[in-house]
Order: C-alpha cells, then sequence, then structure tokens
C-alpha cells in the first residue's frame, strides 16, 4: 500500500513525490514514455544553471534525485486506474498493480490523435478515446480499436464482453499478441475512417475496407486526459480540469503540469507539483 502513486517522472511528478517523500510518507513513481522535457536541446531560463542544461540532463537528475531521498521509481507501462475500497485507489501496469490512497497525474499533455483522414471528424460520432466511458454505447456491435501497444489491449480487454466483435487496426506497425475469440487483428496501412453521419467503415491504402460500427483509438501509451476519463475527472478539451490546489473533482487525485494546460514551462510544472503534493499530504494526514 503506497501513500501516494504518481503518474510521470517529469518535472512535475518528481516535485510532487520530493515533498510527499519529506513528509515521511510512502510514495512511487512510474513512468515509461519519454517525457517533453527530455527532447528541449538546451534550457538557458530555469534557475540554478549559470551555463544552462540540456533537457535529457535535467530530466535524469529529476530521477536521480527521487531515488537518491528513497522514492520507489518504476519503469513501466501504466494502462488503468481504477477505484479501489475504502477511498483507495489501483494503478495497473504492465507488470501488475498497486494500491494507493492518492494519485497524481503527472503525465504531460500526451497528443494521441492520429493523422488520419476522418478521426477528427467523426470524434463523438463514433470515434472514441476511452473503452470504459463509451463501450456501453456499442453492446452487441463489431467495433475497432486503433493501436497496437498494451494501451490497446487494454481497452480490448474493457470492451471484450461488450461488443459483438473486435477488430485490433495496427495501421502498418507490428501486431501485438491478444487471445480472444471475437478479436482478430489487421495490420494493413489505414488510408481513411468513413462514414455519412457517423462511424460505418474503415478504408485501407490497399482500397479494401471492413465495416466497423466504432473506432476506439489507443495510440502509444495513455496519457492523464484518458486515465481521467476513465476515473470520471473532468476534463476540457484535452486538459484535466483542477481547481487551485491542483485537487481534480475526485477525491485524493490531483493532476499538474502539462496535463493541466496553461504555460508549457518548466518553472510552471515544479510550482504545482509542489502545490499537488502539498495538498496530498494535508489529504493524508486528515485521513490518518
Amino acid at each position: 500500500m503506497y501513500d501516494s502513486i504518481i503518474i510521470g517522472a517529469g518535472p512535475a511528478g518528481v516535485s510532487a513525490g520530493l515533498y510527499i517523500k519529506r513528509a515521511n510518507l510512502r510514495v512511487l513513481i512510474i513512468y515509461k514514455d519519454e517525457s517533453a522535457l527530455e527532447k528541449t536541446d538546451f534550457i538557458q531560463n530555469y534557475y540554478g544553471f549559470e551555463n544552462g542544461i540540456s533537457g535529457k540532463d535535467l530530466y535524469k537528475i529529476g530521477i536521480q534525485q527521487a531515488k537518491q531521498l528513497g522514492i520507489d521509481i518504476k519503469k513501466e507501462e501504466v494502462t488503468n486506474i481504477q477505484i479501489g475500497q475504502e477511498n483507495q485507489y489501483i494503478v495497473v501496469t504492465e507488470n501488475g498493480s498497486y494500491t494507493t490512497k492518492t494519485v497524481i497525474l503527472a503525465t504531460g499533455n500526451k497528443k494521441n490523435t492520429p493523422k488520419i483522414k476522418g478521426i477528427k471528424e467523426f470524434e463523438g460520432k463514433g470515434v472514441s478515446y476511452c473503452a470504459i466511458c463509451d463501450g456501453f454505447f456499442y453492446r452487441n456491435k463489431n467495433v475497432s480499436i486503433l493501436g497496437n501497444g498494451k494501451y490497446a489491449i487494454s481497452e480490448a480487454n474493457d470492451l471484450i464482453n461488450i461488443v459483438n466483435s473486435i477488430t485490433i487496426l495496427t495501421d502498418g506497425k507490428e501486431a501485438p499478441e491478444i487471445r480472444a475469440d471475437n478479436v482478430r487483428i489487421d495490420t494493413r496501412k489505414i488510408r481513411e475512417v468513413r462514414g455519412d453521419k457517423k462511424v460505418e467503415e474503415v478504408e485501407f491504402d490497399d482500397n479494401d475496407k471492413i465495416k466497423t460500427d466504432g473506432v476506439f483509438v489507443a495510440l502509444g501509451v495513455a496519457g492523464g486526459n484518458e486515465f481521467a476519463k476513465k476515473l470520471g475527472i473532468l476534463t476540457q478539451k484535452d486538459k484535466i480540469v483542477v481547481n487551485e490546489q491542483m485537487e481534480t473533482n475526485l477525491p485524493g487525485v490531483y493532476a499538474c503540469g502539462d496535463c493541466v494546460g496553461g504555460l508549457l514551462q518548466i518553472s510552471k510544472s515544479v510550482y504545482e507539483g509542489t502545490k499537488a503534493g502539498l495538498q496530498a499530504i494535508r489529504y493524508l494526514k486528515k485521513d490518518v
């Protein structure tokens, strides 16, 4: 049992973890996907580095600092977050699951919308980004899942007992491993998602088509927005809605950094991570 699990090891996530750990609480940071910070070539506008620093180096320093303080850090892909019993949460990863009293989403602002014609046009009209949220509307129908990783498999598992059949579309990428009677895999490159008023079919580059009642997008690694939707947390466009204390509408769940929008700056992420960490501490102390 952890007091807090933080999803994301960038400036926001590590900052939250440092404060929670210094409050003598048990904290776990889980991360998998690369951070936007790693892609930053050189930073000259962040306090404390007179000669500047590369984003990659700053990212590594932050993780190492957390480890030296005794924070548990695991590089695993988080595929789901579930509400457990007695105000607890279960964080499910590719390797197992962890139970916690609080969750802090610091996943950055991942853009998982594919550049496939028809995807944006049919959002809310057959294109969905959350199997748990929208699966009920497709009961006994035939659906497709766009993706080829563990996140796509997790979405398939959420749909498997609801829909009639599932086709996993890898869009030319390697096929994932999944065994189920009503799941098939199609590795062909996708040209377009088509339909009239709603999704009706997917067309491939070879001019062949398959009929489908809906397309669930599950590319790459799930981000904070996807986890928020699964938990029933309020979102606005692709941002998680929080108050001034970085609290979501779900008790014990916080969000900070790029996933809540605003300035995409390291200083802002550190500040919000600090606020989220301190608020989680207050929540946990009251609980005790």
